[in-house]
């Protein structure tokens, strides 16, 4: 098994969820961050008003509002996830994301007590 993190813009998310979900992926966890890749955040990068603590005095932001996404998937599974992912979210602009691919150890569905692939 496997833990897919995907950093992705948050106007991206519900065409992520959706691509995620027709490929037989419903269960995710989406979570807003903040932070910044090496780009050092762009203003350009939102649009909507934002927090003058998070402006730069060099026009650039400190942080920039993203979408983590991060899913458990069998060890199969993980080149179509990445690739959809991928397809979905890439924009070919600066702040596209970043995509983890982790290894996990176990899985246990709390209610059944399943263990491993029939926990996820």
């Amino acid at each position: 098994m496997k833990e897919i993190y995907a950093v992705i813009r948050p106007n991206k998310i519900g065409a992520t969820k959706e691509a995620l979900a027709i490929l037989g992926f419903p269960g995710m966890t989406a979570v807003k961050v903040v932070g910044r890749g090496k780009q050092r955040g762009i203003l350009g990068e939102v649009s909507f008003n934002i927090d003058p603590e998070l402006l730069k005095t060099t026009g650039g932001m400190k942080y920039v509002p993203k979408r983590l996404v991060y899913l458990v998937v069998d060890d199969a599974d993980v080149p179509l996830v990445v690739a959809v992912i991928i397809k979905i979210n890439r924009t070919g602009q600066i702040g596209d994301g970043r995509i983890f691919v982790c290894p996990v150890e176990e899985a246990v569905r709390v209610r059944t007590g399943e263990r491993g692939k029939e926990a996820i």
